[in-house]
């Protein structure tokens, strides 16, 4: 597109491809409803006023015309889909732009992984960009598949669409001044560096945003928020699949801190999205809540937009992209149609674009186990009367550490699903070590049976949750033939599976086909006694050792605190 071209149109001496006109249009940067028209031109606003002559003329009869959403934090491989199957998804809920740190995938598959993504996030109609990732592994804790030095950052940072450091994780290491980990945020010079700081406040807090991390997406209290705004943090307030901060924070936003606040969704899987939506979806609540809509919307758009320093996105103005949503009702946020780029690309809920891109097969080879018996999983302990125990916090990903008197038998800790205390196993799956951490977990409820996933943040290893070792096995042995995915056994047989081939995070099928998955192993979960909500996104958390207080990793439980393993 030619300056000359859109600047003649924004003039009025040239016909605009599309014009929108009658529309009451969210200014997201004076925080009014204005009334005008929209003139569009080579994927680009001309102008916002009295235009009218154009290609294509829409009127949009009164109805709301805002910035298309940004989703400033989520991770692609909490929703299992692919690239092109996201895309569907979460169009047609008004998330044209997002930004994603792809720790996931390269904690699996090192750089080529992510550049892979990085390559496919360009043939879909919307706005990707990446964070390189700053935590590869997450910490020594753990096995990961790959490795990210400051060198691989530096690589990662030449790339087009990356736009800084991702969310820096081992916030024990910047508190004590780690050298390796300071070494990873100069890499970055100026350019975001974004945090993840769970309860982290005080001095802590001080010597953490010393390296200028800028924001935060892991605060779940309201005193711990407001002190991050008042420290300079931007606040990131989240509404996932397991995590559900915004009623709990959003009293926090105020007229004179609303500009450093952000909705985000962090990690939200398919059915979530097929049903409920996306940025939207919080966005709704939001109101629901109480805050006006159009800063609902400023928060979903522009302060994104600044704080990630994106240029001509957030807003309707000259010369910004004409990423437009149409609303006829913008309390209830009800999304009728999607422009990107000034193309009509969803309506009514539905894409209008059916991207296929293929996989590549060295990402579908990621499955590597070390052979092993049903009696490895016993879980051998010196402690008789109090056992570390790992208890699941309903809407949140940080757990609890309680102690309970563990039930034995043959001189072992087991399963006891009438008090709720059940197994947990996390194996190894990169380098085939044979590293099994096992432990106990209160919170699922299930009576029998066990559920297991490969979706296990950050290193994903396969993480299982069990009333008996016989089905933890079977889980175990079923997502290893499937290269990855979620199950559901009982029995000693599967009751329920999904594949996720690629890097064993991702589905190759359609979004329809990973939601109805979902439904099926959520109904088997259930039918097995499960009392959780969303219990697969819980346990994929549950070897997060970078969340407090107890994680289990597949080299034993966790401390997160004190950052070292606990002696059982």
């Amino acid at each position: 597109m030619k300056m000359q071209q859109l600047i003649a149109v924004a003039r009025g001496d040239a016909p605009a491809d599309l014009v929108l006109t009658h529309a009451r249009i969210v200014n997201t940067f004076t925080g009014e409803i204005e009334e005008g028209n929209v003139a569009v031109y080579g994927g680009r606003i001309a102008g916002v006023g009295d235009y009218g002559e154009g290609k294509q003329v829409v009127d949009l009869a009164g109805q709301y015309l805002a910035p298309g959403l940004i989703d400033g934090h989520y991770h692609l491989e909490s929703s299992m889909l692919h690239v092109d199957q996201y895309a569907r998804a979460v169009a047609p809920h008004g998330t044209l732009a997002a930004i994603t740190d792809l720790h996931e995938v390269t904690n699996v598959s090192g750089l080529a992984g992510m550049r892979y993504i990085l390559e496919c996030g360009r043939r879909v109609p919307m706005d990707m960009f990446f964070m390189a990732p700053s935590c590869v592994p997450a910490t020594h804790l753990e096995t990961s598949g790959a490795k990210l030095g400051p060198r691989d950052i530096r690589t990662a940072l030449r790339w087009k669409g990356v736009l800084g450091l991702g969310e820096m994780m081992n916030f024990p290491g910047v508190i004590n001044a780690d050298q390796e980990t300071l070494a990873k945020i100069a890499t970055v010079g100026e350019r975001v560096k974004d945090g993840h700081a769970p309860r982290v406040t005080g001095r802590a807090l001080n010597a953490y945003m010393a390296s200028l991390i800028g924001s935060d997406h892991e605060t779940t209290e309201r005193h711990e928020g407001l002190e991050k705004l008042r420290r300079g943090m931007r606040l990131m307030i989240r509404e996932g699949s397991a995590e559900k901060n915004l009623e709990d924070l959003l009293p926090l936003v105020t007229d004179g801190n609303y500009h450093r606040c952000m909705l985000v969704v962090d990690d939200r899987n398919a059915r979530d999205i097929y049903y409920d939506g996306d940025v939207d979806a919080v966005v709704r609540k939001a109101i629901g809540l109480g805050l006006d809509p159009v800063r609902a919307v400023q928060m979903a758009s522009l302060n994104v937009a600044e704080y990630f320093r994106i240029p001509r996105l957030g807003g309707i103005g000259p010369g910004y992209y004409a990423n437009l949503l149409v609303l006829d009702d913008l309390r209830a946020f009800r999304i009728r149609q999607v422009y990107f780029r000034g193309k009509l690309v969803a309506q009514d809920g539905k894409a209008l674009f059916q991207p296929r891109l293929p996989a590549n097969l060295e990402m579908t080879r990621t499955m590597h186990i070390k052979p092993f018996g049903v009696s490895a999983l016993a879980l051998h302990s010196t402690l008789l009367d109090s056992f570390p125990v790992i208890e699941i916090i309903p809407g949140q990903i940080v757990t609890r550490w309680v102690q309970a008197r563990p039930s034995r038998r043959d001189g072992t800790v087991v399963a006891d699903p009438a008090r709720d205390l059940l197994k947990l196993a996390v194996v190894e799956r990169h380098k085939a070590t044979g590293n099994i951490g096992v432990g106990l977990v209160k919170g699922f409820g299930l009576k029998r049976g066990a559920i297991g996933t490969s979706i296990a943040h950050d290193s994903h290893n396969i993480v299982v949750v069990g009333a008996s070792d016989q089905d933890i096995y079977a889980v175990v042995k079923e997502i290893e033939r499937n290269q990855g995915g979620l199950v559901a056994a009982a029995e000693g047989k599967v009751v329920a599976s999904m594949s996720l081939p690629i890097s064993g995070l991702l589905s190759q099928e359609p979004l329809e086909a990973v939601v109805a998955h979902i439904e099926r192993l959520e109904q088997a979960a259930k039918d097995l006694g499960c009392k959780a909500a969303s219990p697969y996104s819980i346990l994929s958390f549950l070897a997060l050792p970078v969340i407090p207080e107890l994680k289990l990793t597949d080299m034993g439980l966790v401390d997160v605190m004190r950052m070292q393993l606990v002696k059982v």
